[in-house]
């Protein structure tokens, strides 16, 4: 069952960007980039086993981050591309403060969420800052890699696309891992979560590349 839900979810998210370039462009794919980058920071609490392996539901709008990206760099340029994910940086930043907050309010007699906000939202510091740090240093590797790549070999669309996006996605993966968790869990450990996630991203990000090229040639779209 997971496996189909991944399937279909990982289709309809990359349809929505495609969906959102076509009728907002770049100021809709800056403001998809925020909305994906919250988001992900929600439902990555939550683990499901695909095929053996743990995963977070994170992974696929962390994924549709660095489509959104690519796309606005191919289309809108690099400088775009920059913007969108300070943005969401600064969106992050907000959301985790305005979470933290939220929670140092004493509940009403008559509350019903806040335990469940307390499980969701309470956050381990480390991990927090590992996090938004290596969003914002992956995504901006991705966007610098795509606009090398691009000028180096101006027609290979799909290889900037994927160098690019594998490249990010695996160097957030193994960094945030140790960043968060050296110290805490051993070696092997943390090599496997890396490694884990690694393998999942990889196989999202080669999903991506049709979405990327029905975006580019999209008649509507214009700079």
């Amino acid at each position: 069952m997971n496996i189909g839900l991944g399937v279909i979810s990982t289709i309809l998210c990359f349809l929505a960007v495609v969906l959102i370039d076509r009728i907002f462009k770049k100021e809709g794919l800056i403001v998809w980039v925020s909305i994906a980058t919250i988001i992900a920071n929600i439902v990555v609490c939550k683990t499901v086993n695909v095929l053996g392996l743990v995963s977070s539901l994170g992974n696929i709008m962390f994924a549709s981050n660095f489509l959104a990206t690519d796309i606005i760099s191919e289309k809108y340029g690099k400088e775009v591309g920059r913007k969108a994910v300070l943005l969401g940086f600064v969106s992050t930043i907000i959301f985790v403060i305005s979470t933290q907050i939220a929670l140092v309010f004493v509940p009403d007699e008559t509350d019903i969420v806040n335990d469940s906000m307390k499980t969701l939202f309470s956050f381990n510091l480390r991990t927090s800052v590992a996090s938004v740090t290596m969003y914002l240093a992956s995504n901006m590797l991705d966007i610098w890699l795509f606009d090398k790549i691009k000028q180096k070999i101006p027609e290979k669309l799909w290889l900037r696309n994927n160098v690019a996006t594998i490249i990010s996605n695996c160097s957030e993966n193994f960094f945030f891992a140790f960043l968060a968790f050296a110290g805490i869990m051993d070696i092997p450990t943390i090599l496997s979560i890396a490694f884990t996630g690694s393998i999942i991203e990889i196989i999202i990000a080669l999903c991506d590349t049709p979405f990327l090229y029905l975006s580019k040639y999209n008649k509507r779209a214009t700079t």
